[in-house]
């Protein structure tokens, strides 16, 4: 499975986004090879609308099964996320990644209804 973690640093250790859209990394954690893939998500933060839809584009383009975050995607994200398959689980905005993963793993996430 892979999930994507919405972030602000490029580690494990770094604390999570709270926004979907507009979050300053994206890093993407293989469980399967038990990799991470970091991706700047500058062009979305920059964007004067659509940040969310594009944050989604990537998220579908980088394969992501998961999604975890601090809080849900807006509308527009939501449903290119429902079409791509994407589950969204939040409730993640005052841990780390790592924090997160063990949240996601033992099931005190809340997953979200797209």
């Amino acid at each position: 499975m892979k999930i994507l973690f919405t972030s602000t640093d490029k580690t494990m250790d770094s604390m999570i986004d709270p926004r979907f859209g507009r979050a300053a990394f994206l890093l993407l954690h293989d469980e399967e090879t038990t990799t991470q893939t970091v991706y700047d998500n500058a062009e979305a933060v920059s964007s004067g609308h659509g940040a969310g839809p594009l944050t989604a584009q990537k998220a579908y383009e980088l394969k992501a099964d998961v999604i975890v975050t601090g809080n849900g995607p807006g509308d527009k994200a939501a449903s290119t996320l429902k079409v791509a398959g994407i589950t969204v689980y939040v409730g993640a905005a005052n841990m780390n990644l790592n924090e997160a993963l063990q949240a996601l793993q033992l099931g005190k996430l809340e997953k979200i209804e797209l």
